[in-house]
């Protein structure tokens, strides 16, 4: 498969990040790369007074170097080796930039616990990254760890889905992994009653799509179940990871998500604030 050579994970010392960063030694482990961790501090303008502070800059910087401090213990403890690196700006603009720029593969975010509005938003700093970004983006759960023995993979047909079938096939034949594939069919319910015609070409779409993947998958030697679901699609996908005990949830990005489509509440940015495990958001 074509193997993840960097790894980029954002460090802010919360629990959140902490488990991000443990899952990026593993992952690290199984593709045999490098980590990078970068924890990012406001833009200083020069124009802020702090009373008894001598050198405000290092004052700013100081949780920073807390929290790479703290990186850095949980990488000696677990035996690792890890590049770290303070930035000052834009957190998801600094996240990007130094992706781009250590040339990473993939990005490994933490995501907290999240109120009902902030499950449907995903954070601002997540989906701004997964908006931006050229790289994969692994999103990773408080308390959940990450797996390739089982993964779902949501389908509708797109290119960006073409994209995410081929890196979650890649994943299931290098680990031995079994696949799960889902494509849903997620339209107003006054479209059963005043065009049923349209509601059974869209579930044989759906259907086709899903197919399409399991031939794909066990031409590779995968053992690929399919699904076809109706609903609303963030729903659909989260529930069958329930049901099914899926260790990652694939998903292809349809590109940039500007504040007017993270306050809509995309597919992808509502799967991965309701997921039971990590998600890896395809890009490349």
């Amino acid at each position: 498969m074509g193997k993840y050579k960097k790894i980029l994970v954002a460090f802010d010392g919360s629990e959140s990040s902490k488990n991000a960063l443990l899952q990026a030694f593993r992952l690290a482990n199984d593709e045999e790369c490098w980590i990078t961790v970068v924890s990012v501090i406001p833009p200083y303008e020069g124009e802020m007074e702090l009373v008894g502070v001598k050198d405000i800059r290092a004052s700013l910087r100081k949780p920073c170097d807390d929290a790479l401090a703290e990186a850095e213990k949980i990488a000696k403890a677990e035996k690792a080796l890890i590049k770290t690196v303070c930035e000052e700006g834009e957190i998801y603009e600094r996240v990007v930039g130094i992706a781009d720029s250590e040339n990473c593969g993939i990005i490994v975010l933490g995501r907290r616990g999240m109120s009902r509005l902030e499950r449907a938003l995903v954070g601002s700093v997540t989906a701004r990254v997964i908006g931006h970004t050229k790289k994969d983006v692994l999103v990773v759960p408080g308390g959940t760890t990450v797996g390739w023995k089982n993964i779902l993979l949501a389908t509708d047909g797109s290119k960006h889905s073409d994209i995410a079938a081929n890196k979650a096939i890649d994943f299931a034949k290098s680990y031995g992994g079994d696949l799960k594939v889902i494509s849903v069919v997620d339209v107003p319910a006054e479209f059963y009653g005043e065009a049923p015609g349209i509601v059974e070409d869209l579930i044989k779409k759906a259907k086709t799509h899903a197919e399409k993947v399991k031939k794909q998958a066990e031409k590779a030697g995968i053992k690929t179940e399919t699904f076809v679901r109706e609903g609303e699609a963030y729903q659909a996908i989260t529930n069958i990871a329930k049901e099914q005990n899926i260790n990652a949830i694939v998903m292809g990005s349809h590109g940039r998500t500007g504040m007017k489509r993270l306050l809509m509440g995309s597919v992808t940015e509502k799967v991965i604030g309701h997921a039971p495990c990590p998600v890896l958001v395809v890009k490349a």
